[in-house]
């Protein structure tokens, strides 16, 4: 048998076979576990999980952010860009915001509330309730255009480079198959399955890594290391890819990503992905009955502070791997057409018989519980934010069954938009530029919401509806002109290229800076919050000691840890 193999041997499908069955045990064992000890159905525990442990959960934020953009997008744009995309992807400081600063929050909100919020929730008791319903309206619009989509695609890309499988095949089975877990595995499956998978994807993902290196240095990792960062550091018209920022407008580069600003502008998304969308958000909200207030936001701090640790390897699970894959398609290893083929040619290139297997496992889980969390996401806000209203009453296992029917709905939804998404072809920046355009305004309406008692809630409603508007008018512009690069003519356009043309980041920094102005402005000439909305965002002496009682030595010293981390990878890439 030829353990050095770069096609699938009979060995790796038997492993993948055998793997797979697995998987599938071992979350129906712990769904039905689980619905054994609740003695039925529960539409809190299918959309939001009941209280996981720290790691559980630190696992499962992680698993819910690693897509197939990443296995496809973030390795090719490694090949391509090298480290200039890191920014989006050493965010572990920026998960840290959320464990300790917005959590306890939102399990303010859950004592005033006396449930598990959505983020809707939230801005409805903060602000209004047209505010919150139009963050449903925009996150359900977001998950089909941005998110279901855009995994299903790229699982499609993945499959067909990896096995040479029909793209339809890839992408349709990849839906299908994630809808039915979703249906019937609900959070607790989702939670189940990103157990199982990141362990899997790690390890398979650094093996990738290292036996590149070794590949590309003849067997050494260090010359391996050494050889890819000469490669890359010829790239670019001899000023490299090998630097995350780009500060000589002579620099190709500097472009698209003009100096600080590209750290200010991935930072702005990341402060709205990480600690206000639904998705993330919803794996740390799961409580056990009867739990205190400490012990609910202690295991949450530290299930973030795990996702902080974990949010720091995706640059070397798949971005660096990109980069290695350019340097050995140079020296001659292997062919590479298209960038977007790096990480299967890597997998298919360097893994040996066997390993190849097992590591797919963890890929075909990875892109299944990240489009799990996609869709049920979409039906805990369908569910909660629009058909509980309406709908009061009812038992739980009718509400678990909406819930289901509306994963559905996201399925066909997102059927429909893979035909047009198939055109786009910058995926991975399609998908950031979309992020900058909706991110400023969800900051500044989460952020002044819990830091600001002047936010009137009037103020916190326009300042939604504005900033979105802005942000899908740019769109517009984005697609007439092809990004800036052709021009628009007309009266109407006279004198707007400012507005059109401006560079995507510094358009978002501007919106941002906007938006912050409006929303004081116009909480100046409208009605002040309620008694009951100010009391939603101030911490009793009760409650602060609640919150000095969840977080100890190890709390700091993991916060610490990973704020060094993340500062080494930018001292060094600089």
């Amino acid at each position: 048998m030829n353990w050095n193999s770069t096609e699938f041997i009979w060995l790796d499908w038997a492993v993948l076979a055998i793997g797979l069955f697995g998987v599938v045990a071992a979350v129906w064992y712990a769904i039905w576990k689980d619905k054994k000890a609740q003695q039925g159905e529960d539409s809190s525990a299918y959309l939001f999980g009941k209280g996981e442990p720290w790691y559980v959960i630190g696992m499962a934020i992680f698993a819910a952010n690693i897509g197939s953009e990443h296995l496809v997008g973030l390795a090719g744009t490694g090949a391509k860009s090298g480290v200039g995309m890191a920014h989006w992807e050493m965010q572990g400081w920026m998960i840290l915001i959320l464990g300790w600063l917005f959590v306890p929050f939102y399990q303010l909100m859950i004592n005033k509330m006396g449930k598990i919020i959505t983020m809707p929730d939230f801005l409805k008791f903060r602000y209004t309730q047209r505010t919150g319903s139009w963050l449903s309206i925009i996150t359900l619009v977001a998950y089909v255009l941005t998110k279901v989509s855009v995994t299903a695609l790229t699982g499609g890309i993945f499959f067909k480079y990896l096995w040479g499988l029909n793209f339809w095949y890839g992408a349709i089975g990849l839906i299908v198959i994630t809808a039915v877990f979703t249906v019937f595995g609900g959070m607790k499956g989702v939670m189940t399955l990103s157990s199982i998978q990141t362990p899997i994807l790690i390890i398979g993902s650094f093996l990738v890594l290292f036996l590149g290196l070794a590949s590309l240095g003849d067997g050494s990792i260090a010359a391996g290391w050494a050889n890819m960062m000469e490669y890359c550091g010829q790239l670019n018209n001899g000023y490299g890819t090998t630097h995350m920022f780009h500060w000589e407008e002579g620099d190709s580069m500097y472009q698209e990503y003009p100096g600080f600003v590209v750290f200010i502008g991935a930072s702005i998304i990341g402060f709205w992905y990480w600690c206000t969308d639904q998705h993330i958000v919803q794996r740390v909200l799961g409580q056990v009955p009867g739990e205190s207030n400490a012990e609910v936001m202690k295991r949450a701090r530290r299930g973030t502070i795990a996702a902080g640790f974990f949010k720091v390897l995706p640059c070397f699970m798949f971005l660096i791997p990109g980069m290695i894959a350019a340097a050995l398609a140079q020296k001659g290893t292997f062919q590479m057409e298209e960038t977007d083929a790096a990480f299967a040619i890597m997998v298919q290139q360097v893994l040996p018989a066997g390993i190849k297997g097992i590591v797919t496992i963890g890929f075909i889980c990875a892109l299944v519980a990240s489009l799990a969390a996609f869709f049920n996401s979409c039906a805990t806000l369908f569910t909660e934010d629009f058909y509980k209203p309406l709908k009061k009453g009812m038992s739980e296992a009718h509400y678990v069954f909406v819930g289901r029917v509306a994963t559905v709905v996201v399925v066909i939804l997102g059927f429909a938009w893979l035909p047009i998404m198939m055109g786009m072809d910058t995926l991975y920046n399609y998908l950031q530029g979309i992020q900058s355009l909706l991110a400023p305004a969800m900051v500044v309406v989460f952020a002044m919401g819990i830091l600001s008692k002047r936010i009137t809630p009037k103020a916190g409603e326009y300042t939604m509806i504005v900033g979105f508007l802005i942000g899908m008018l740019r769109l517009v512009t984005n697609v007439i002109t092809d990004t800036g690069k052709a021009t628009m003519d007309g009266a109407f356009w006279a004198n707007t290229e400012w507005f059109w043309q401006t560079n995507w980041l510094v358009f978002e920094c501007g919106l941002l800076v906007f938006l912050l102005v409006f929303i004081y402005a116009v909480s100046m000439f409208t009605p002040a919050p309620t008694q009951q909305q100010i009391e939603a965002i101030t911490f009793t002496k009760d409650f602060k000691a609640s919150i000095k009682e969840s977080w100890g030595t190890f709390d700091i010293v993991g916060t610490l840890v990973v704020v060094g981390l993340c500062a080494a990878f930018y001292w060094y890439f600089w």
